[in-house]
């Protein structure tokens, strides 16, 4: 037939303008309505649903059909006869314009074309006579023989012609299996059927009949070499339709389907373009001789019949014509000696309802002598005297007949034959593919087995295309694409192999975490990946004989039905109402294995790529010049840090990771020809791999397996350094993907080196390989030596190797973000990685600088600075300069605040390192170099702060460069106070530069916020403030002369010491400073006292001091209870014992004793002075003394004789509780000083 113009669109039908519309696009002809209109035939007491849409038509528009006269003899040709006819069909047509056999792929040819019903929307496709014989079973004694096979839940129905099969099979032996078969359980004596010649007149004079009914003038073309008609006939009735059993060989063409995507970006298609492997297109899979149609979808229409409940997607050849009181209808020619029975009655009424036709048009004649026209309506043909039939009965025998083949038929993949013997009423379902592989010969082949794996690969591919849309299809996708690969052959197919295995790892999403809800871990229980459930209950529940199940039986007793997968046992039964209906909605086991882990779903991913790859490299001829390599045998992951190694192993990562490659038009290292369907399914399946391991590397990292993280991420990279290999340019989502592995490797790496001592585990982790990765790698080296990035993802061994790789990583990721092919499409992923290099840089920084505080520290006597420690200064400070570009790039505020911190910390160790030592190898003056560092710390910390601008933006960066910014000042005043340069400033000028900075170290103690730090702040201010108090004292002391300074330096020492003593009074752990500070106190009164010379204003001085010395009872409080908690801690039953310290002196509670000792050798005799000085002035006074300074004069003298008669040898812990007596009595009216205030 040749190819009319017509409009297939799949699954669209025709849009219609109007109600009244009957032609569709295409110029093709659909009767009554729209085809969308349901069209509801009402016959009497029976009510049937119908309704045609026309998908596609090749036909022209109806025509109306030539009235012949009465008496035209039907046995002469027209002029036009056998001529080409788009009205009738192909040439040679005979039974309503159609052959009277299907083709046998016919229905196969009408799926591909329309992709998107097949599975889901449509339950039957065939030839519209297969359907008419399928729902005459019941009426007919005739014999049936059809192939059905399953997708999804459609099923696909062919003739099977069994005399034509073994007329084949005598001459190839190719089916003498089945011949064997069929004759030892079915018919013994089985012969070719020959037709008679009545057949053969009939068959001539409706030919001719339709060609005289054609107003055709000069629109028929001649058919060539046609002179005698009926062999014409014969030709077609005998001629091979069978396929041979397929037998290619490799020297077939290899480039049919590649031609079909150049140009089409890889992401957007799959592999299989017109469907053909590296053998032939399928338009000549078979050899079916020259006349032969192959796989293409024959029928001047298709049509998408809803029958009921059951939609078919249908196929016909029959004319239709103008005429009449309808625009359409359909001819026939009868015999007016023989009457219409009922199998004629149902074939015209089925005829006319699939293609909406309402009215036929019937031509009598007597022995081929025309003798007039009856039309008679559609809904009228059930009830013509002698055939009528009830259209409830046939919907019931439709959907029994559905219902049994949709139980039985459930293996995809599987060819199913459906038989009944002529006269028999007994239907029986074998499963040829099962009975094919039982079969001893080893040359035994199905020849549906390519066409169905063909459309199963077709609807998967269909539904991949929108898989974004409704992922529910996964499971349905997964099942066919395995059914398709069970069936084929890798040698023959590996396009349809390679391509069904990556669209098998499309499925699982590497980049989106699993929908809650999902699925379980693998398919349900009691299911197979190419099979269906039959209904929802329990198959065991029903008894094998109960209505429930039909009268069809898979426990069956003779030879024959042991071989059956089922039985109906009497076509009777076909027309009971909903004798099936327990089986007939059926539901598919499509469950999709959703993990919720991730290395799970990485691990399917890659199986299906491996297998990709498999098929892929035995598809190449070329296998010279391969490196060999056993899969088996890991790879050894060798670590080289030599010095030329690393500085190629760089070069070789940026120019690798460089986003052009050369034109390559040569052959890659394993043969593929760059532009062949190799070439692009290897580069998804490389792609798809280094995606897959890039994913374990990142779940690996998250679980702190940096070992095994570092050997996916090396695999990942050596996918990719393949993917360069044979790929001609680089897409820019490739290398956004590139950057991002580069940037996990250099997370990797930067983890290993902080994480040193776990070295040996990582080392082990990074050596294991799977056998899986093995066979990855040894794919991956027929294209590439995947060296490329071997300085990345090799473990070494110095932390410092392994930082500058993370570093050389993120710089090459950087650079790939940056070059102009990606620059627009990854501003987030740019930021991520400046992110990164800043902090990298940071951590190279602190390591450095690290390494230069170990240096000062290992140094036994302080000498000159090396220029070892300089050069690991510049690396610090340079790596510190550049991570503060990074992050200010990003505006990362409080990042750059830390660098700078860093900085500063930097700066004080070089000021440190420049402490100077006199020749004692005591500390020297504080020397020029340190100030410098000092102050250069103090001005990087400054602009930390500015850079956070306030507090509340990042508030703990905040307090820790404001702590650093305080410690800084401090330590400088300290050691300028200490280490006065008098050699080189005058000691005014000291005094005003350590009282300057002391108080800028106050001013950043944050004494108001609670923190953790808050009582290091109070303790640094009363530090402060004794240190300031201190100065004073001595400039008070050394000051002679200028009595303005002196006083105004004695208001400072007193205003600082009474801070001070505050400040160390809210502490509850530092008693020996508050002792040190009060007793300082009390000399500073003493030598006040010293220079006066009243008794009076002696008097008053030493009764101050003695109030001061008094408030020191709060510091042998505490000194007293953590001396009794030590004592309880070491369960010592004799609280007087010596106490036993450490070599400094320090207890279990923290207490140094021996600074305590000190102060107490102080406070003694400044008691004791101060007590005497007293006595003394009070038994001079020349007043007579009240009876008050009499209680004080006895207290006084009582307390000092007490103390002069003390053992200096006591116990430490006696001495302070007889010093807490004492003082006590001091303060009569102070009630809480006794000693069970301590406890």
């Amino acid at each position: 037939m040749s190819s009319a113009p017509g409009n297939r669109e799949d699954g669209v039908p025709p849009d219609r303008g109007s109600e009244d519309v009957t032609l569709d696009d295409s110029g093709g002809d659909i009767a009554s309505t729209t085809g969308r209109q349901e069209l509801e035939m009402c016959l009497g007491n029976n009510e049937i649903k119908s309704r045609a849409v026309v998908k596609y038509s090749a036909a022209p528009p109806p025509t109306t059909y030539a009235l012949l006269q009465e008496k035209t003899d039907l046995k002469l040709p027209p002029a036009n006869w056998l001529r080409e006819s788009p009205q009738l069909g192909p040439a040679g047509s005979t039974v309503l314009g159609s052959s009277s056999k299907s083709k046998p792929f016919s229905s196969f040819g009408m799926a591909y074309d329309f992709i998107d019903s097949i599975g889901d929307d449509v339950d039957v496709v065939s030839d519209s006579e297969n359907i008419k014989k399928l729902l005459k079973i019941p009426y007919s004694k005739s014999h049936v023989s059809m192939a059905v096979h399953r997708v999804g839940r459609t099923l696909l129905l062919d003739e099977l012609d069994i005399q034509e099969l073994f007329m084949r099979s005598s001459q190839t032996g190719d089916w003498t299996w089945l011949k064997e078969f069929y004759q030892r359980l079915i018919d013994q004596k089985w012969q070719r059927k020959k037709k008679s010649k009545e057949h053969w007149y009939q068959k001539a004079i409706l030919s001719k009949f339709l060609y005289y009914s054609i107003n055709g003038d000069g629109a028929a073309e001649p058919v060539p070499d046609s002179d005698n008609p009926d062999e014409g006939c014969r030709a077609e009735e005998f001629g091979p339709s069978w396929p041979a059993t397929f037998t290619s060989t490799a020297s077939d063409s290899e480039e049919s389907a590649a031609h079909k995507e150049e140009g089409v970006p890889m992401d957007s298609k799959y592999a299989l373009g017109q469907v053909a492997s590296k053998e032939q297109n399928l338009t000549t899979l078979f050899n079916e001789g020259e006349n032969s149609q192959g796989l293409r979808n024959d029928f001047v229409r298709n049509i998408l019949w809803t029958f009921e409940d059951i939609h078919m997607l249908v196929g016909s050849n029959m004319p239709i014509f103008g005429g009449g009181r309808y625009p359409a209808v359909s001819l026939r020619l009868r015999d007016n000696n023989k009457p219409i029975n009922i199998l004629t009655g149902i074939d015209y009424w089925l005829d006319n309802l699939m293609c909406n036709v309402p009215e036929l048009v019937m031509c009598f004649h007597v022995n081929g002598i025309v003798q007039k026209y009856e039309m008679i309506k559609t809904e009228d043909i059930p009830d013509l005297e002698n055939s009528t039939f009830s259209t409830r009965v046939v919907k019931d025998i439709a959907q029994n007949i559905l219902s049994f083949l949709k139980s039985n038929c459930t293996k995809e993949g599987h060819t199913y034959w459906l038989f009944k013997a002529s006269g028999s009423d007994i239907v029986k379902l074998y499963d040829l593919t099962t009975l094919c592989e039982e079969a001893a010969e080893e040359k035994c082949q199905n020849p549906f087995t390519l066409p169905v794996a063909v459309l199963l690969y077709k609807v998967a591919s269909n539904m991949m295309l929108k898989k974004s849309q409704n992922r529910k299809h996964y499971g349905t996708i997964r099942t066919l694409l395995l059914n398709c690969v069970k069936l084929l052959d890798q040698d023959r197919h590996p396009q349809i192999i390679a391509s069904a295995h990556y669209m098998l790892a499309e499925l699982f999403q590497l980049d989106e975490p699993p929908e809650e809800g999902a699925g379980g871990e693998s398919l349900r229980a009691g299911g197979s990946e190419d099979s269906y459930s039959d209904d929802e209950e329990d198959p065991e529940d029903l008894p094998e004989d109960s209505d429930e199940n039909g009268s069809f039986s898979t426990t069956l007793d003779s030879q024959d039905d042991s071989k059956a997968v089922a039985i109906i046992k009497s076509v009777g039964e076909l027309s009971v109402p909903e004798k099936y209906k327990s089986t007939h909605q059926i539901r598919p086991i499509y469950a999709f294995p959703v993990s919720q882990d991730k290395e799970e779903r990485c691990r399917h991913v890659l199986s299906y790529v491996l297998k990709g790859l498999k098929a892929v490299d035995g598809s190449i001829k070329k296998e010279s010049d391969l490196p060999a390599a056993d899969p088996n045998t890991p790879i050894p992951l060798k670590y080289d840090d030599g010095s030329k190694a690393v500085e190629k192993g760089i070069a070789l990562l940026l120019d690798r990771a460089g986003p052009f490659q050369e034109d390559r038009k040569h052959p890659t290292r394993s043969g593929m020809i760059p532009g062949s369907w190799q070439h692009r399914m290897k580069l998804q399946l490389f792609f798809k791999a280094s995606k897959a391991y890039y994913v374990l590397s990142d779940a690996a990292t998250n679980l702190l397996k940096y070992g095994r993280a570092l050997r996916y991420i090396k695999l990942a990279l050596q996918c990719h350094d393949a993917y360069c290999s044979v790929s001609i340019t680089l897409h820019s989502r490739v290398l956004l993907f590139h950057s991002q592995c580069l940037s996990l490797c250099g997370d990797i790496q930067l983890m290993l080196a902080q994480n040193a001592s776990n070295r040996a585990a990582y080392l082990e982790e990074y050596s294991y390989q799977t056998k899986e990765d093995q066979e990855v790698l040894h794919s991956l080296h027929r294209e590439s030596s995947c060296q490329a990035f071997n300085m990345a993802s090799d473990l070494a061994t110095d932390p410092e190797y392994q930082l500058f790789v993370s570093s050389k990583c993120y710089e090459a990721a950087y650079e790939l973000l940056t070059s102009g092919v990606v620059k627009e499409h990854g501003p987030e992923q740019l930021a991520q990685v400046l992110k990164r290099l800043g902090n990298i840089r940071n951590e190279i920084g602190v390591f450095y600088m690290n390494q230069a505080a170990a240096m000062q520290t290992e140094k036994e006597v302080k000498k000159s600075v090396s220029i070892a420690e300089q050069e690991i200064w510049k690396k610090s400070f340079s790596c510190f300069e550049k991570g503060m570009k990074d992050f200010e790039a990003i505006e990362d505020s409080t990042n750059t605040s830390l660098l700078l911190c860093n900085t500063g910390r930097l700066m004080r160790i070089c000021a440190q390192a420049h402490c100077a030592t006199s020749a004692d190898l005591s500390r020297g003056e504080f020397s020029p170099e340190e100030s410098l560092y000092y102050n250069k710390a103090i001005d990087y910390y400054l602009r930390a702060m500015r850079s956070l601008a306030t507090r509340g933006n990042h508030p703990a960066v905040w307090d820790s460069v404001n702590w650093e910014l305080s410690t800084t000042y401090f330590t400088l005043a300290t050691l300028l106070q200490d280490y006065a340069p008098l050699s080189r400033k005058a000691q005014e000028q000291i005094e005003r530069e350590v009282t300057e900075a002391m108080l800028k170290s106050l001013k950043y103690c944050d004494l108001q916020t609670e923190s953790a730090r808050q009582p290091l702040y109070q303790y640094r201010a009363a530090t402060i403030h004794h240190r300031l108090a201190s100065m004073y004292h001595s400039c008070f002391r050394n000051q002679v002369g200028d009595e303005h300074l002196r006083k105004q330096h004695r208001s400072l020492a007193e205003l600082h010491y009474s801070k001070a003593v505050l400040l160390f009074l809210s502490l509850k752990d530092a008693p020996c400073e508050l002792l040190r500070t009060l007793l300082e106190r009390v000399a500073f009164a003493e030598f006040t006292m010293a220079g006066q010379s009243s008794s009076g204003a002696k008097l008053k001085t030493l009764t101050g001091a003695l109030d001061i010395l008094t408030d020191t009872r709060h510091a042998f409080l505490l000194i007293h209870k953590e001396l009794l908690e030590d004592h309880t801690e070491t369960d010592c039953p004799e609280l007087t014992r010596p106490l036993d310290s450490g070599a400094d002196g320090t207890t279990s509670s923290g207490l140094n004793t021996i600074e305590v000792m000190k102060l107490i050798g102080v406070f003694e005799p400044s008691f004791s002075f101060l007590l005497l000085q007293l006595v003394k002035l009070m038994t001079a006074m020349k007043r007579k003394p009240s009876n008050k300074d009499e209680e004080l004069l006895k207290t006084y003298k009582n307390v000092y004789s007490k103390i002069l008669r003390a053992e200096k040898t006591a116990p430490l812990l006696s001495r302070i509780e007889l010093f807490l007596d004492l003082l006590q009595q001091l303060t009569p009216n102070t009630g809480s000083g006794d000693l069970g205030a301590s406890s």
